[in-house]
């Protein structure tokens, strides 16, 4: 009741800012479990791409973004808190494998998971590599990947900037990738291969330039 009431309460600020056009939303299935793996170039993506879906999405949030001041960071914390997204304490080095296994028990329960494969924000708009976890939490699950392009988001609102600005955001969701075929694999290759596979499908649809390089990596350089 309360994520549909969000929607009713923020769709349509975030229309009027975005009128988002969705494709592909035949390949979300009506029920059971999904991991949306999808490219990250704002904080708003988690906000637009449950936006048109019309199932609940979980999505893992910095466990700063639920105490966040200001106008739009209240606004954004009241909205994490009313659909139950997934809090995480990045400060705890056992913090990214807790992530795991609590998103692998919401797609257990039969629900839908969001997933940012590269970590975190693109520091420049590029697409970079994805982390081996997308491959651990479709081999523990079985649950199928869906690969998320978010198109518009960064401009509207790019890292440091205090309010959104009007534009365009389009969303391409793409076919279902099944990944049961390599559970007998070593699992270490078998996690890298779906990684990098996902980031392939993510790029054919958002049309970014792939960069064989971890983000982190990229912002520590930046910020060192």
């Amino acid at each position: 009741m309360q994520y549909q009431l969000s929607r009713v309460v923020i769709g349509p600020v975030l229309h009027m800012l975005g009128r988002p056009r969705a494709t592909g939303l035949e390949f979300i299935p009506a029920s059971g479990p999904a991991i949306l793996a999808s490219n990250h170039l704002s904080f708003i993506d988690s906000m637009y791409l449950p936006l048109v879906i019309s199932r609940p999405v979980v999505f893992p949030a910095k466990a700063e973004y639920f105490s966040a001041k200001g106008p739009l960071g209240r606004m954004w914390a009241a909205y994490l808190r009313s659909t139950n997204q997934l809090e995480i304490d990045r400060s705890d080095a056992n913090s990214a494998q807790a992530t795991l296994e609590a998103a692998a028990g919401i797609l257990r329960r039969g629900d839908l998971f969001g997933f940012y494969p590269e970590g975190t924000r693109s520091p420049d708009g590029r697409l970079y590599r994805g982390r081996a976890g997308l491959g651990w939490l479709a081999l523990n699950t079985g649950a199928p990947v869906i690969p998320v392009a978010m198109l518009g988001t960064r401009k509207m609102l790019p890292p440091g900037a205090p309010v959104p600005r009007p534009t365009k955001i389009e969303i391409k969701i793409g076919k279902p990738l099944e990944f049961g075929h390599l559970a007998g694999d070593p699992p270490g290759k078998a996690r890298r291969v779906i990684a990098d596979e996902v980031m392939r499908a993510i790029a054919d649809l958002s049309g970014q330039e792939y960069v064989h390089e971890y983000a982190s990596d990229v912002k520590a350089r930046l910020n060192g």
